[in-house]
């Protein structure tokens, strides 16, 4: 393991991470579609199958919607529905998702009680996503966060999109830190390549959508359950690297 006990800063994934992906992004995008196919039940299979999502509240392990943009997954949705895949789109669907998600907004564990108490510590706190910023900054709002985030960044953020490694310089530049002291705790392999790019560390958590194996195999540093283990392993890392 890495010195880490120069660790100053943790970045968070959204989706996964500190939101249950399938609880609330299945629901809600079961309703937008639903919005969409306005009534045509073939049209709504025929987004729903563009979008992996099986059955009302889950989706393959392929699916773009897990862990890619709205650039990107829907871009299908705007061929299938005979519309132009443009920036007026994507933002009326970052809008309808935002209102969708938040409808159905289901927490892993109790994110406010383990980031408050990391900030406690003295970690400067951020939260990056390939979800929209305004969706991201809602999210935090409802989840008691954004006390505690110093820094929030969506896709359309103007640092790029994860894998990139523009929304995790940016972090470090606003809070004050060098990339190799961030920690950037995520539940996918998008997420490790993330910080490795970076230059930051990356612990992976087992709470996402996405297979422990394909995670395990990204090579994080660590691999916790969840958020709700992060201090334990924190205050493990200080012991070892002392």
């Amino acid at each position: 393991m890495r010195n880490v006990m120069q660790i100053r800063a943790i970045l968070f994934d959204k989706d996964g991470t500190l939101v249950d992906f399938d609880r609330t992004w299945g629901p809600a995008v079961q309703s937008v579609l639903k919005d969409l196919a306005r009534g045509s039940a073939a049209r709504y299979r025929e987004l729903a199958a563009a979008s992996g999502l099986v059955g009302e509240a889950c989706f393959l392990p392929g699916s773009a919607v897990i862990d890619q943009p709205t650039t990107v997954f829907a871009a299908p949705w705007a061929t299938i529905l005979g519309r132009p895949a443009d920036a007026a789109f994507f933002a009326e669907i970052d809008g309808q998702l935002r209102q969708a998600t938040m409808a159905h907004l289901m927490a892993v564990g109790d994110p406010k009680t383990v980031l408050a108490k990391l900030a406690g510590q003295g970690y400067r706190l951020g939260l990056i996503t390939n979800d929209a910023e305004a969706t991201a900054r809602a999210h935090a709002r409802m989840l008691g966060l954004d006390h505690v985030l110093e820094f929030v960044a969506g896709y359309d953020s103007g640092f790029g999109a994860k894998p990139e490694p523009g929304p995790v310089i940016a972090f470090a530049a606003a809070v004050g830190v060098s990339t190799n002291e961030i920690v950037l705790v995520g539940d996918s392999a998008l997420d490790v390549a993330t910080a490795r790019n970076a230059g930051a560390r990356a612990v992976a958590v087992l709470t996402g959508p996405q297979s422990s194996a394909g995670l395990v195999g990204a090579e994080p540093d660590a691999v916790v359950a969840s958020i709700m283990e992060l201090p334990a392993w924190l205050e493990t890392a200080r012991v070892i690297a002392g």
